[in-house]
C-alpha cells in the first residue's frame, strides 16, 4: 500500500465585511450625505419662506396687487404668488422695516411686486409698492408717494 501525502491547501483568510461590501457602501454613504444636505436646505428654505409669507406686510402687498385694476388687466385673474420670495423683514415689537421682492403670475403673464414698508404702532405703511410686468417692463405703482413728495418739497424750501 502506498501512502500518499496530502499537502494542506493554502488557507485564505476570510474577507472582512468591509472588503466584501466597500464598493456599494461608499457610494451609498456619499449619496446619503448629499441627500441629507439637500433635505436640510429644503427644510430651512421652506421654513424661512413660510415665515415671510405669514407676515402681515407680505399678505398686504399681495392683496393690494391682486386687487389693483391695472395689475389685474396686465396679468389676468387669478394672480398667484411665486414660491421664492426675496428680501427681509426686521420687526421688533410694534416697529420694524420690510423690503420684499415677490414674484407673481397670472394667466396673461408674470410680474414682480417690489415692496418697502415700515411699521409704527403695529401697523405697516408702504413707502414704496409697485408691480413690474415682466413682458413690457412696465411699472404699476400701487401706493401714492405724496408723503415723500411733501417732505422733499418742504426740505427744498428750507434751502
Amino acid at each position: 500500500m502506498e501512502l500518499q501525502t496530502q499537502y494542506p491547501l493554502s488557507q485564505e483568510q476570510p474577507r472582512t465585511w468591509w472588503q466584501r461590501n466597500w464598493k456599494w457602501f461608499v457610494p451609498v454613504c456619499c449619496l446619503g450625505a448629499v441627500a441629507l444636505v439637500a433635505v436640510f436646505i429644503v427644510l430651512i428654505s421652506t421654513f424661512v419662506f413660510g415665515l415671510i409669507k405669514s407676515s402681515g406686510v407680505y399678505k398686504d402687498a399681495l392683496a393690494i396687487a391682486q386687487t389693483h385694476p391695472a395689475v389685474v388687466e396686465a396679468l389676468g385673474i387669478p394672480i398667484e404668488a411665486g414660491f421664492f420670495v426675496m428680501g427681509n423683514i426686521n420687526a421688533s415689537g410694534p416697529t420694524g422695516h420690510a423690503d420684499l421682492v415677490i414674484p407673481i403670475s397670472g394667466p396673461k403673464g408674470k410680474g414682480t411686486i417690489y415692496a418697502k414698508a415700515s411699521r409704527h404702532g403695529g401697523e405697516w405703511t408702504f413707502s414704496e409698492l409697485f408691480v413690474q410686468i415682466k413682458a413690457t417692463n412696465e411699472k404699476i405703482y400701487l401706493v401714492e408717494h405724496r408723503e415723500y413728495e411733501r417732505m422733499s418739497i418742504s426740505f427744498q424750501r428750507r434751502l
